[in-house]
C-alpha cells in the first residue's frame, strides 16, 4: 500500500453518522425552534425522543427509518392545535417530502415568558 492510503483518515461510524440521521435531526430541530408558540424541545419523560449523534443526543428530535417523532413544549399564548400543526409542516419542509410519518408529541405547556430549556445537544 501506499504511504498515502495508510495516512487517510478513514471516515469512522461518527462520520456516517453525521451524514445521516444527526444532520436531520439538526435541521428539523432548528426549524421546529423557530414555530410560532414553540418554547422548546423535550425528549419525553424516558429521554426516548432523541437521537444519537457525535458528540451528544440531539433531544426533542427522534429520526428513525419509519419517520420522525418531535415532542415539543408550547406557549399557552398560542392555541396548542395551531402550534402542533406548524410544527407538523416545519418537520415536512426539513424532511423535504421524504417519506416516513411524522408524529408531533405536545409533552408540556408553559405560560409566556417562561422559556423552557430545550433543543440542545446532551453531552
Amino acid at each position: 500500500m501506499s504511504e498515502d492510503r495508510l495516512s487517510s483518515p478513514s471516515p469512522g461510524p461518527s462520520a456516517a453518522a453525521e451524514r445521516g440521521p444527526a444532520v436531520l435531526a439538526r435541521r428539523i430541530r432548528g426549524r421546529v425552534l423557530a414555530v410560532p408558540g414553540v418554547s422548546g424541545l423535550s425528549a419525553g419523560p424516558f429521554g426516548a425522543t432523541a437521537t444519537p449523534a457525535p458528540g451528544g443526543r440531539i433531544e426533542g428530535v427522534a429520526v428513525r427509518g419509519g419517520g420522525v417523532e418531535v415532542g415539543v413544549v408550547v406557549s399557552l399564548g398560542r392555541p396548542i392545535p395551531d402550534t402542533a400543526t406548524g410544527v407538523h409542516e416545519a418537520v415536512r419542509a426539513a424532511v423535504r417530502g421524504g417519506g416516513g410519518r411524522v408524529h408531533v408529541s405536545v409533552e408540556d405547556a408553559v405560560e409566556d415568558g417562561n422559556v423552557r430549556e430545550g433543543g440542545g445537544e446532551a453531552g
